[in-house]
């Protein structure tokens, strides 16, 4: 609805027309009463806290947010007054800038919603049906109870209560709240996004000018914020995770109910932790010492679950009775699946696929968790080329959410299909591309890191760099993630793929690395990289001195290219002009799958909302301009691909309007 309108001010008659509706049901005379089970978002919120009175059956799938905050807009139907109003200031305010889910334990807590009810087993009819009908009765109590007088509207407070509400409702409290809001957006987003810092001004007009004033401000700034490009970048996003949350393959011959994982280390423990709640699990290592770390990491993982109470200890020890450690190759032959996630090395992979092979049924398949090497060469080790797929995960696995699936011209579509499905029940967002040295993700970062390489060698210090990037949108600077991925990782994958591409991977010495690497220097997980790593601490670090001076042997000249923006555009351009080589190359199948492989795999800035939206808003004829300005400096790296060119003569968008 809101992408077909045109201008703000069709917008803030849909949000004017919405306003008008819930008014009339909060001041209905009959009483109303909202009946909440399962996700409560939005504007189900919003209509919710129009109504007198709000229920909610206190299970773990029923959740109550206010999300318009990730799409680049506000709550546009008077969420932004109701909420304070009714939980208060201090507790609406970090709600509605989040988009946090609050589940319905925590919304009675709140005073979100007056009552919960607790879920009832299934009996003469399924669960969810009969908890339905459950709720709906216990609603219709509830209004009659309303009607009657039997239910307050407005609850009875101690002294105590009474004087805490009076010094918030002081103008002096609610300063210091909004002063503390915008301290804290201003730290996470750097400014970037407009729409927390508008949600902060709206609130505090109703607050502090009376709740119509509040009303007005809230539809002026719904129309404002859905026509700014960074919603229009954050809606796309979320179209694409829909996208992503599909099978395009169709539905498995045979599903997978039995993964094993071959690797117990943080990949392997991980895609464990991932696949344990819908899978059985065999967990394999080489030794028992490696094994039991792989199987305390993931109950660590459970066990936080539990901790947060989105889980009970007694689900914590049924889903860890699901996965099964060993050392050998026992009780594979059970498998459906098995995932290897050992070290990135040809030949060991090589070794695993043909004991592997050895052992397995006819159906199962292999599947590898590589960063870079070609599935092809992979596969050649194979009998069964068809059972082949890469299937490359991201670092912390619990937390990233993207999949990315590889499959070669020998890949059969069913492998395909169980690899998405796999994907899709380990809650991940999955993104197929055709196999290549580096595939899509590790292929695109690759240029950008050469960049940065070259960027430290003109005498631009780590912490300025880093700087440079996330003030770009960046969540963490580019020296920071060379630091986190492993120096030694990344020499390696630049090698690889330095050899692959050629000149386009160009930029920064290499030899910068190996030097690095060679004085112990590998990044966050030895302790020192560019920057210095106390206790395993991240945060205020110092630089690495010793770094520095091993770069000052690799000194270069700075051309001139060196502003900020500069700088920001040259690691930004060799990004995106690589994405839209992937996508001219046929490894992409489509520009949504290469944004949301960027943002959500590698963290390109949310609200530019991926290489080809960016290219789409920025322009791809200032892009190629920028590019070519930088080729005339630097070399032939920075020539932008011939599908880039194309779309910079003519008006063609990587997204075009709907």
């Amino acid at each position: 609805m809101l992408a077909a309108c045109k201008t703000a001010e069709e917008i803030e008659t849909l949000a004017r027309d919405g306003h008008e509706l819930l008014m009339k049901v909060e001041q209905s005379s009959k009483p109303v009463v909202a009946a909440i089970m399962g996700t409560c978002m939005g504007g189900g919120l919003e209509v919710a806290l129009s109504c007198q009175h709000r229920i909610a059956i206190a299970d773990s799938k029923t959740v109550l947010s206010t999300p318009e905050v990730l799409l680049g807009i506000l709550p546009g139907a008077g969420g932004t007054q109701r909420l304070p109003r009714l939980i208060g200031l201090t507790e609406a305010l970090p709600l509605i800038l989040t988009g946090k889910n609050v589940p319905a334990q925590k919304a009675k807590k709140i005073g979100l919603v007056d009552q919960t009810v607790p879920p009832i087993g299934p009996g003469n009819k399924p669960a969810p049906e009969g908890n339905l009908e459950y709720l709906e009765e216990i609603a219709i109590i509830a209004a009659r109870d309303l009607a009657a007088g039997k239910i307050k509207r407005t609850k009875k407070t101690g002294l105590v209560q009474k004087i805490t509400d009076m010094v918030k409702d002081t103008q002096q409290f609610r300063n210091f709240v909004y002063k503390t809001a915008r301290k804290g957006v201003m730290a996470q987003t750097h400014g970037l996004y407009p729409a927390p810092l508008k949600i902060i001004d709206v609130v505090a007009a109703g607050q502090d000018n009376g709740i119509e004033a509040g009303y007005e401000a809230e539809i002026k700034a719904f129309g404002e914020l859905a026509m700014t490009p960074h919603s229009r970048a954050l809606m796309g996003l979320f179209h694409g995770q829909v996208h992503c949350k599909k099978n395009h393959f169709g539905t498995p011959q045979k599903p997978v109910e039995t993964v094993s994982i071959l690797g117990a280390g943080l990949m392997g423990a991980g895609v464990a932790e991932v696949s344990i709640q819908k899978m059985n699990v065999i967990l394999k290592d080489m030794n028992l010492a490696g094994l039991a770390r792989g199987e305390q990491q993931v109950y660590k993982g459970l066990d936080k679950q539990r901790k947060r109470k989105k889980i009970t200890s007694f689900e914590r020890d049924t889903i860890m009775s699901r996965m099964s450690g060993q050392v050998d190759y026992t009780n594979f032959k059970e498998c459906d699946m098995v995932i290897e996630a050992v070290f990135e090395d040809i030949n060991i992979k090589h070794k695993v696929i043909k004991e592997v092979e050895a052992v397995i049924p006819d159906h199962c398949i292999f599947a590898s968790n590589t960063s870079a090497i070609p599935i092809t060469e992979i596969a050649k080790a194979s009998k069964r080329p068809e059972k082949v797929i890469g299937m490359h995960y991201f670092s912390p696995v619990d937390k990233m959410q993207l999949l990315e699936i590889i499959t070669t011209d020998k890949t059969s579509k069913d492998t395909a299909a169980s690899a998405v499905d796999v994907g899709l029940r380990q809650g991940k967002l999955c993104i197929v591309v055709k196999d290549g040295p580096g595939f899509y993700t590790t292929r695109i970062l690759g240029p950008m890191m050469s960049e940065a390489i070259r960027v430290l060698q003109e005498g631009f210090g780590p912490k300025e760099l880093d700087k440079a990037a996330t003030s770009f949108g960046w969540p963490v600077g580019v020296v920071t993630l060379v630091d986190e991925v492993g120096i030694d990782v990344a020499v390696h994958v630049q090698d690889f793929l330095g050899k692959a591409f050629g000149e386009r991977f160009a930029g920064g010495n290499p030899a910068v690395l190996r030097d690095m690497v060679a004085a112990g220097f590998m990044g966050r997980k030895a302790g020192k990289g560019c920057f210095v790593y106390e206790g395993g601490k991240s945060k205020n670090r110092e630089v690495n001195t010793a770094a520095v001076e091993l770069l000052k042997k690799y000194a270069l000249e700075p051309k001139g290219a060196d502003s900020v923006s500069d700088i920001q555009m040259r690691l930004a351009s060799r990004f995106i002009n690589e994405a839209v080589y992937c996508l001219q190359d046929g490894i992409l199948r489509d520009p949504v799958e290469g944004d949301m492989g960027a943002v959500f795999g590698l963290g390109f800035p949310p609200f530019h909302g991926g290489p080809f939206r960016f290219v789409d808003t920025y322009g791809a004829d200032k892009l190629v301009a920028d590019m070519q300005r930088f080729q005339e400096i630097y070399g032939p790296e920075f020539a932008p691909c011939q599908l880039l060119q194309d779309h910079a003569k003519s008006t063609k968008k990587f997204h075009p309007a709907k």
